[in-house]
C-alpha cells in the first residue's frame, strides 16, 4: 500500500478511504470495529464521514458515524495519529441556519470533535455550497478553527469549478486558508460531474481530490444486473439510474478486465477511479469482511495502460 500525498494538506492518506457513512447505520458497532480493525492492519489509514450520517435512516437524527468511530479511536489499539479523520459540517438537511455560516460551523466542529472524542480533526469539508453564505464568512470561520487547532486542513465537497475558483480568489484576496481538498462524485459510471474543468482546476491547483460513490452505490460489484436484484438492498432505489445501455456496457468492460485479472469487479472499479488523473484517492465503504478485502485489494491492484483504456472506452 502506497500513500499519497494530499495536496497541499501536508497529509498522506491512504489510496482508497474508508466511507464512513455505513457505521451505526447498515454497519453496526461491533461489525464497524471489525472493518476498521481490519482497514488499519492492512496498513490504510483514512476514514471519511461526516455530521450529518446517518440522519437519514429512521430514529437517526445524525452524528451516528462519528460516534462510533469516536468510540473505536478511544479504544486505543490505533494511535490517534495514525488515523486520518475526515469529517463534514453544512448538510442542506440540517436546515438553513446550519449550512456554512460561521455562528453554526463553531458549533458543529465541537459537537463533532466530542462524538469522534479527539482534539483535532484532520481534514474538515463544507459539504455542500451554500448560496446563502459568502465566502468569506466561511473560510473565516475555517481560519478560527485552524488558529485554535481543531482542524488541520480544509475541503469543500459537491463545489463545481465555478464555485471552487470563486472560493479561491476569495481566500487569495482576503489572505484566508483555501479549500486544498475537493471531495467530488466519481466513478466508472458518472464522470461528468468531475472531468473536465473542474478537474483541470484541480491539478492546476494542486488540489488533492477524495472523490465518493466509487461503486455507483454498489452497481459497480456487478450484483445488479436488473431493477429486481435491488430489492431489500438500502441503496436500492438507486440502481434502477443505473442499468441502462450505458451501464450494462460499463459492466461488460469490467467483466471483461476480471476476467483477465482474476479481480472482482468492485476492485477493479474502484482501482480505475485510483488511478484517474487528478485523483488523490476513491471512497468506497463495506459492511462486511468480504466487501472491505475486495477495498483493501484495489489499493494494491495496478490496471494496465489496456485495461484503464478499455474501461476508459466503455462510456
Amino acid at each position: 500500500m502506497d500513500p499519497r500525498k494530499l495536496g497541499r494538506t501536508g497529509l498522506s492518506i491512504s489510496p482508497v478511504v474508508f466511507g464512513g457513512n455505513v457505521f451505526g447505520w447498515t454497519a453496526d458497532e461491533k461489525t464497524s470495529f471489525d472493518l476498521l480493525d481490519r482497514f488499519f492492519e492492512a496498513g490504510f489509514n483514512t476514514i471519511d464521514t461526516a455530521d450529518v450520517y446517518s440522519r437519514w435512516a429512521e430514529g437517526h437524527s445524525g452524528g451516528e458515524s462519528e460516534t462510533v468511530i469516536g468510540k473505536w479511536l478511544k479504544r486505543g489499539d490505533v494511535a490517534r495519529d495514525k488515523a486520518i479523520i475526515v469529517t463534514k459540517v453544512g448538510h442542506p438537511s440540517m436546515g438553513d441556519d446550519k449550512k456554512l455560516k460561521a455562528s453554526w460551523i463553531a458549533e458543529a466542529v465541537d459537537l463533532s470533535l466530542k462524538r469522534l472524542q479527539t482534539d483535532y480533526i484532520d481534514l474538515y469539508f463544507s459539504h455542500f455550497p451554500d448560496e446563502s453564505t459568502p465566502h468569506e464568512e466561511t473560510l473565516g470561520a475555517m481560519a478560527k478553527l485552524k488558529d485554535a487547532g481543531k482542524v488541520r486542513s480544509i475541503g469543500c465537497s459537491n463545489f463545481s469549478a465555478e464555485q471552487l475558483k470563486a472560493s479561491l480568489e476569495v481566500s487569495a484576496k482576503g489572505g484566508l486558508p483555501r479549500y486544498d481538498v475537493l471531495q467530488p462524485e466519481y466513478n466508472l459510471y458518472t464522470r461528468d460531474k468531475f472531468e473536465g474543468a473542474l478537474a483541470d482546476l484541480c491539478i492546476a491547483e494542486d488540489i488533492g481530490v477524495i472523490s465518493y460513490y466509487a461503486l455507483a452505490a454498489g452497481f459497480l460489484t456487478g450484483k445488479y444486473r436488473k431493477p429486481e436484484d435491488a430489492q431489500g438492498s438500502a441503496r436500492g432505489y438507486r440502481i434502477p439510474d443505473y442499468i441502462n445501455d450505458k451501464g450494462m456496457k460499463v459492466l461488460a468492460a469490467l467483466d471483461q478486465v476480471a476476467a483477465e485479472t482474476g479481480a472482482s469487479l468492485a476492485s477493479i472499479a474502484i482501482a480505475w477511479v485510483a488511478a484517474r488523473p487528478g485523483i488523490t484517492a476513491p471512497i468506497a465503504s463495506a459492511t462486511s469482511l468480504k466487501q472491505l478485502d475486495a477495498m483493501i485489494a484495489a489499493g494494491n491492484l495496478k490496471l494496465t495502460d489496456a485495461q484503464m483504456s478499455l474501461l476508459d472506452s466503455a462510456v
